[in-house]
């Protein structure tokens, strides 16, 4: 590792003059070098580092927390932007409309459950509905023993992504978690466009 050199002081600089103009030079037909000015000290900004707290060696170890780098589905579909209206969403969320039409997909794999909301879609903006209840539930709790967290409900996950992919997304205005009486968190609210 390379030290770095330390800046010259003024005082040093002027004792080097009052030396420098005592000499004789030993070439006289040489062009003298021109000493640059000296540039300014510009002082060495060190970001400070909080210290680290105090531990004791077979202490537990403090974590912050659980940390999650996926939000969680309720929050990433309420930082959705409202693309309808504002009192038809609210009268929505508060499970004051009656949706037109609804699908339960409950113990469907994946594959099937994919294929029968796209189908049940299409045929309710066919039929000129503007509101669907999709029924996902919640979920399985299982154990989890691994070192990577698994989501419950996989179903609960998978329909808002599938309702903003094609063929699905141009039809879909808003989707919304569902109120209580309509399934709560195991179900989705899914308002369609007018249909042309």
């Amino acid at each position: 590792m390379t030290r770095r050199p330390r800046p010259v002081t003024p005082e040093e600089r002027d004792l080097w003059q009052r030396v420098a103009r005592t000499t004789q030079a030993l070439r006289p037909d040489h062009p003298k070098k021109i000493d640059p000015e000296p540039k300014p000290a510009v002082p060495e900004v060190r970001n400070p580092r909080a210290p680290l707290p105090s531990f004791r060696v077979g202490e537990a170890a403090r974590t912050p927390g659980r940390h999650d780098l996926a939000p969680a589905l309720e929050q990433a579909i309420a930082a959705q932007p409202i693309r309808m209206d504002n009192a038809a969403y609210r009268s929505m969320t508060r499970g004051k409309l009656t949706p037109e039409g609804r699908i339960d997909l409950h113990g469907m794999t994946l594959a099937e459950a994919r294929r029968e909301l796209v189908y049940f879609v299409l045929n309710a903006h066919a039929e000129g509905r503007r509101l669907v209840l999709v029924i996902t539930g919640k979920g399985k709790r299982k154990d989890d023993h691994g070192p990577i967290p698994a989501r419950v409900g996989a179903l609960r996950h998978e329909v808002p992504h599938w309702l903003g992919l094609p063929p699905l997304r141009p039809l879909v205005l808003q989707i919304a978690t569902a109120h209580l009486k309509h399934g709560g968190s195991g179900a989705y609210y899914v308002y369609l466009r007018r249909a042309r």
